[in-house]
């Protein structure tokens, strides 16, 4: 990172469609230090950024509850942006399914801005419409269809959040590839060519905690070579993301299962990254979800 970008502010656009949990996420960079500003005019955005240099980053948050708001002037300010050498702007999108939008609309009871006198459902088709173009000028998109708040802001702050102090949280996952990917990982490492004790009858019933199973993946030739490799690459890449101001990074580990292999690496890794002096916290997912970990959130 050069020395400009080192002095140049940080403003993050905040925008998409009404629902879409715009205000969540400005709430969370607020708590994150940023200044926020909601509905600002984007007439009135040049005034705000050639005044004096803010002392913290800006959070703007914008949709079409804004006075002057419009597709072809919100692209012009995006645009602007970007080609302001003391200025760093980012757009954070936040989205979510059509069905997602009207149940939450129906749920709350509000009308929608661009229907006021009929369904919301026609004012989130025409908003989303509107909106493809922004949408596709974004940094940072995030679907929020299946997110709870906690969800959401968690999203936030691994996008945006900075390390306090200099630390960095480091969360390892173990999930099944039959329930998709876990949401927000940074780095996928697949587990499935490891011998797996699921056809080992004694073995099926445990999980990747238990000594024995642990003792049935290590034993696989080639898993020592995998685990080292996978150790370096942390060893390379976590002080790097330190270096750069972050202050989380997810990795997830997965298998068929969820049950076996994914959870052995996850426990190893978590226990040569804790050794090593990083903040590391575990995630099983499919354990969670069948109510048999009792290591949910645990730091290690």
């Amino acid at each position: 990172m050069n020395d400009t970008a080192k002095l140049a502010a940080t403003v993050v656009l905040v925008t998409g469609p009404s629902g879409g949990g715009r205000s969540t996420a400005i709430n969370a960079l607020e708590d994150l230090g940023y200044e926020v500003i909601d509905n600002l005019p984007l007439s009135l955005l040049p005034r705000l950024l050639d005044g004096p240099p803010p002392s913290r980053p800006l959070a703007l948050g914008l949709d079409v509850r804004n006075r002057d708001f419009g597709t072809t002037a919100l692209i012009e300010t995006i645009d602007q942006l970007a080609g302001r050498t003391d200025q760093r702007s980012q757009v954070l999108y936040l989205d979510a399914a059509e069905e997602v939008l009207v149940k939450r609309y129906s749920e709350t009871r509000r009308r929608h801005p661009l229907a006021p006198a009929g369904p919301p459902l026609a004012g989130i088709a025409a908003e989303k419409d509107m909106l493809v173009p922004v949408r596709a000028r974004a940094d940072v998109l995030i679907d929020t269809s299946d997110l709870s708040p906690h969800d959401l802001k968690a999203e936030v702050v691994r996008w945006f959040g900075t390390a306090e102090g200099g630390q960095l949280g480091v969360t390892l996952h173990s999930f099944s590839y039959k329930r998709g990917l876990p949401r927000g990982l940074d780095i996928v490492m697949d587990c499935r060519f490891l011998k797996n004790p699921h056809w080992d009858e004694g073995l099926r019933k445990r999980d990747g905690r238990d000594a024995p199973v642990a003792a049935y993946v290590a034993d696989d030739p080639r898993f020592a070579a995998f685990f080292d490799q996978v150790k370096g690459l942390t060893d390379l890449l976590l002080p790097a993301h330190k270096d750069e101001g972050k202050a989380h990074l997810s990795i997830g580990f997965g298998c068929t299962g969820g049950q076996h292999r994914s959870v052995m690496m996850v426990e190893r890794m978590a226990e040569a990254l804790a050794q090593d002096g990083w903040h590391v916290s575990k995630r099983h997912r499919e354990l969670e979800r069948r109510g048999t970990a009792d290591s949910k959130g645990q730091t290690a």
